[in-house]
């Protein structure tokens, strides 16, 4: 996934070249495309960083992969401050595979995730909170 300039005078270029992908063209939109990423960015572990973004960070390592997914959440909360609704969308997803190659270098599955919020649904969230083991330093 390769990421192109975030600066402001490409922004409509970016957007172009996302409406320029018709959502028809390779099906419905659904929650399976988490999955879908997750199989792809797992299968290029340990391929060749030179033609896959995913390896290039996979192979940077941990800490870089923490970095990328940091940056791309700084940038998502930017734009959902300033009510940019195409950007947030657009930094939304960059979230979510960024994050996916962490749980990909962490050896967490996108089911183990999935089980854990299953976990909780139904769960009242102060309900939740307030069951976790306090943090002496918080």
């Amino acid at each position: 996934m390769a990421k192109p300039d975030k600066s402001r005078k490409n922004a409509p270029a970016k957007s172009a070249a996302i409406a320029a992908v018709k959502p028809e063209a390779v099906g419905p939109a659904t929650p399976e495309v988490l999955d879908r990423l997750f199989a792809v960015v797992a299968s290029r572990r340990g391929t060749d960083p030179s033609i896959s973004h995913s390896a290039r960070l996979l192979a940077r390592g941990r800490r870089k992969i923490a970095q990328k997914f940091g940056e791309e959440a700084v940038e998502c909360l930017i734009e959902a401050v300033a009510g940019n609704r195409e950007e947030l969308v657009s930094e939304s997803a960059d979230v979510l595979y960024h994050l996916i190659v962490m749980w990909v270098d962490a050896g967490v599955t996108a089911t183990d995730v999935w089980a854990e919020l299953q976990r909780r649904e139904g769960t009242s969230g102060v309900a939740e909170k307030a069951a976790r083991p306090r943090d002496p330093l918080a």
